[in-house]
């Protein structure tokens, strides 16, 4: 029998409001929610809902198990994904629309008008969201005549649901196809004069004061469908600043009796723009009210009829990266904080809010990622030039990018000084002993203060235990800010620099001090490297071992537990599978180098700056792959060899500079002043890395204190899994366990936004304006077609290309070139097979730049987009003298 027909099958627009999208999809509800906004029109009609789609779908019990089939498909067969939507589609669509639910929609429809032209569109539950627009994934059709018409196009959109992109857009948004409705939205047809697409903020540049429209005569699927190049107008402050016509050829119009078709433009026509400047800046109004409406930047559909502009569609711009939340109206200017730490992801708000907690100066967030505000010390003359000068060796293309912001005027304010900034560029190094003992003493220090934190939380639990980090926060704070080891850091900085360049005008040399550097004392990052050869001798003579291990590699791949952002908890196997080593031949000796590796740097691991990252210690089997690859391209002993080959090179190095040196006019203080120099990186650059371990030594303090709290809310029934409070901040976890309440819903919205934002690119520079700029390499001394970007250590090499984004899908042979985004300390242990490194991000004195110069390899960081650029197993050629990259034929 069938089921009662209820007016929820069919809403009126005008009923329809933000709050209802499970109900009519994304588009419904922002089509609603405009019919609510003062001035702005819009077609008037109805929306089927999406208890109209679950009726068909009641009526189709043949898709659930396609489904079922759709989610065990592997991601990359795009054949049978190709093949199982097509299926569901052509289920769906020749499914019987009950008599009840057709009569409302046909009659839906008939009060629109029994000849009325309607566009027919889809609105999906999970369309025109803030974190995913969808745009253009489902299906729309203009010019329908007909109630019958329309009941059949309703048909085929409930069926795009389940096209081939789709389908791929969800799996790739990690959106289960179930958890997604289909609502339509019928409206009466708009005979456009001219239509288009409203950006409210430029979607290339993320400028939020600049608005760009896309114009184009006739129906806006001609602009869609790319049949037409757009008139674009660009609108600032009320006026228009940019404009370019296109040559219109054609145009697509309407039909009589429904559907389109493309139609020639007069000759008169061709050349006209399709708006005046005073409608382009009219629209931009309406925008702007829209954008008030919806409270972010929007892509506005419109279409211009006789009476005015008539609004289709609104959707937030997704695409755009997010603006820090300061609450003034002042100019701003911010600096990437990930781009300096080598960890350009997004992090989850415990790992933000603790990286906020126990950094020196402020940090803004926004996208995931922390920013420091750099606009006071930018508007006075002498702290812009010292940070300019300091940032710029860091990373030239953050120099290039703060330097296009300066040359805007008036956008930096002018200010007076707000401070020392720095020594000016050539000035000669701080005054300090070169004297081992300093970097001794102060490694004992940080190590007293970590095994002090570790005695003192033991007995902490509860509120107090968050009360007594607040105060082990401020130790933190005070380790890293100690005089005597910031002097050490900028000893062996300002030294490699005065080498370079000093060696380079004396000697016509570049980066000379790329081989003195080589194997410099000290240097727990590159010490970590080898340490791992070491494990890979121990395993190396015991084939079950390497067997069980190989196995261990196989389980990882498949499941997929060894996601290093740390969703869901490890799986048992993972983190028991040290434990399987017992009763294999050499087994316990293999374990036990594993262990000992775990116990000095297990707390470790790729995006170390953010606390919620699975550590080594949490998930020890991250590291077989680089210990198999270790086993298979090393002979016994590498660790050592590498090492002493590394010191006689920088040795001879020594000899060869001071020889040349000595024979130049007044080669004897040459040489002298060289020698102390030498001495003095050899004596400090190894501590550069120190001071980090030392911190990420402290967060697996903190980090495994506040897991046994979150294990504690589990027990309590307040939290479903220990994970979830990673996206609470510090004070939100505190405020958990004080009350033993934690609000789901923000968790899941938290999770949600999170997910989102591994979508954005983000900036080394952002405005208040919301402009992301990169930067560019202002250099012309390399060939055509060479990939720009940082030398930071010498040598040229020719190998395969690997393109590796997670460490633990690294599989490299001796000869290889590491291809990634970026390296942070984790990455070291690869370092030791490669020949070459090549990175999106880093500069002169990032953690990848100086352990390539203690391995030798060269290396060129900063290269934009070189994981898109460059295709894994590809030959190229790093130059990393120079500072560039050819892709070979």
């Amino acid at each position: 029998m069938e089921a009662p027909v209820t007016e929820q099958y069919v809403v009126d627009l005008h009923e329809v409001d933000e709050g209802q999208l499970a109900l009519v999809g994304g588009k419904g509800a922002h089509l609603g929610a405009l019919t609510r906004i003062e001035g702005v029109r819009v077609p008037g009609g109805f929306c089927v809902t999406t208890d109209a789609f679950r009726r068909i779908l009641a009526e189709a019990p043949a898709v659930d198990g396609l489904l079922d089939e759709l989610s065990r498909v592997d991601p990359d067969d795009r054949d049978a994904i190709r093949a199982l939507s097509a299926e569901i589609r052509r289920t769906v669509e020749g499914t019987a629309v009950p008599d009840g639910l057709a009569a409302a929609i046909t009659g839906a429809a008939a009060r629109l008008g029994e000849r009325a032209a309607c566009a027919v569109r889809s609105s999906a539950t999970a369309e025109d969201l803030p974190t995913a627009s969808f745009a253009g994934q489902q299906d729309t059709y203009l010019n329908v005549v007909g109630p019958a018409e329309v009941l059949r196009h309703v048909s085929r959109c409930w069926a795009s649901l389940f096209t081939e992109r789709a389908v791929t857009y969800r799996r790739r948004n990690g959106i289960d196809h179930r958890a997604v409705d289909m609502a339509v939205v019928v409206q009466r047809m708009v005979v456009p004069h001219a239509s288009g697409v409203l950006f409210t903020a430029d979607p290339v540049t993320g400028n939020r004061e600049v608005a760009t429209v896309d114009a184009g005569l006739g129906l806006g699927e001609a602009l869609v469908s790319g049949l037409v190049n757009p008139d674009v107008f660009t609108v600032r402050h009320g006026e228009v600043v940019g404009r370019a016509v296109a040559a219109k050829r054609s145009a697509v119009r309407a039909l009589p009796d429904g559907g389109t078709h493309e139609v020639p433009v007069d000759p008169l026509l061709q050349e006209q723009p399709a708006l005046t400047d005073e409608q382009a800046v009219e629209l931009v109004r309406l925008g702007r009210r829209i954008e008030a409406h919806f409270g972010r930047p929007q892509d506005v559909e419109w279409c211009l009829a006789d009476d005015g502009f008539r609004i289709v569609q609104s959707r937030p711009i997704t695409t755009l990266f997010p603006v820090p939340e300061i609450g003034d109206r002042e100019n701003h200017v911010y600096v990437s904080v990930g781009h300096g730490q080598m960890m350009t992801d997004p992090m989850r708000p415990l790992g933000l809010s603790m990286w906020r907690l126990t950094a020196m100066v402020p940090m803004h967030e926004a996208g995931g990622r922390l920013f420091v505000d750099v606009t006071r010390r930018l508007a006075s003359p002498v702290s812009r030039a010292g940070l300019l000068d300091v940032l710029g060796k860091g990373d030239p293309l953050v120099r290039d990018a703060l330097e296009t912001v300066l040359d805007r005027d008036g956008f930096v304010p002018s200010l007076p000084d707000a401070g020392p900034g720095g020594p000016p560029a050539g000035s000669p190094p701080t005054p300090i002993d070169t004297d081992p003992a300093i970097v001794a003493g102060l490694i004992e220090r940080s190590r007293a203060s970590v095994a002090a934190l570790e005695h003192d939380i033991r007995t902490r639990t509860g509120p107090a235990l968050f009360d007594f980090l607040l105060e082990a926060f401020e130790e933190h704070k005070r380790v890293l800010a100690d005089p005597l080891s910031m002097q050490a850091i900028m000893a062996g900085m300002e030294a490699t620099w005065w080498l370079n360049d000093t060696l380079q005008e004396w000697l016509g040399e570049k980066n000379a001090a790329d081989t003195l550097t080589l194997s410099a004392p000290g240097n727990i990052t590159s010490r970590m490297g080898l340490a791992l050869l070491d494990v890979a001798d121990a395993i190396r003579p015991y084939p079950e071992v390497v067997a069980y291990l190989q196995g261990v590699q196989d389980v990882q791949e498949v499941r997929g537990v060894q996601d290093v952002h740390g969703e869901g908890a490890a799986d048992a196997e993972e983190q028991d599978f040290l434990d399987g080593l017992v009763g294999l031949a050499g087994g316990e000796r293999a374990r036990d180098a594993v262990e000992d590796y775990l116990d000095r740097y297990g707390m470790r691991c790729v995006g170390e700056i953010d606390i919620t990252r699975p550590r080594w210690r949490e998930r020890p089997a991250t590291l077989v792959p680089v210990i198999l690859d270790h086993v298979r391209n090393f002979e016994p002993g590498a660790a050592e060899r590498r090492f002493e080959q590394g010191r006689r090179k920088a040795q001879e190095k020594e000899r060869d500079v001071l020889s040349r040196l000595r024979a130049l006019p007044d080669g004897e203080r040459k040489a002298e002043e060289t020698k102390r120099m030498i001495d003095r990186v050899r004596t400090f650059i190894g501590y550069r890395e120190y001071p980090k371990y030392g911190i990420i030594s402290r967060y697996a303090v903190y980090k495994r204190a506040l897991l046994a709290e979150a294990d504690r809310l589990v027990r309590a029934g307040v939290l479903p899994e220990r994970e979830d409070v990673f996206y609470l901040t510090f004070q939100e976890f505190h405020d958990a366990v004080r009350s033993n309440r934690v609000d789901g819903r923000l968790v899941r919205q938290r999770k949600e936004a999170f997910r989102s934002y591994h979508a954005l690119t983000p900036p080394r520079v952002l405005t208040s304006d919301g402009e992301a700029l990169t930067g560019a390499y202002r250099r012309d001394d390399a060939p055509a077609g060479a990939l720009i970007g940082v030398p930071v250590s010498a040598g040229t090499v020719e190998g395969r290309a690997r393109v590796v984004l997670d460490l633990a899908d690294a599989e490299l042979e001796a000869g290889d070139i590491l291809v990634t985004t970026f390296t942070d300390p984790s990455w070291s242990p690869l370092f030791v097979g490669i020949a070459g490194l090549v990175t999106e991000v880093g500069g002169l004195m990032t953690h990848g730049a100086v352990i390539a110069r203690e391995y030798g390899l060269p290396a060129v960081v900063g290269v934009d987009r070189a994981t898109r650029l460059i295709r894994d197993g590809q030959r190229i050629r790093v130059h990393g003298t120079e500072g560039y990259v050819e892709v070979l034929p």
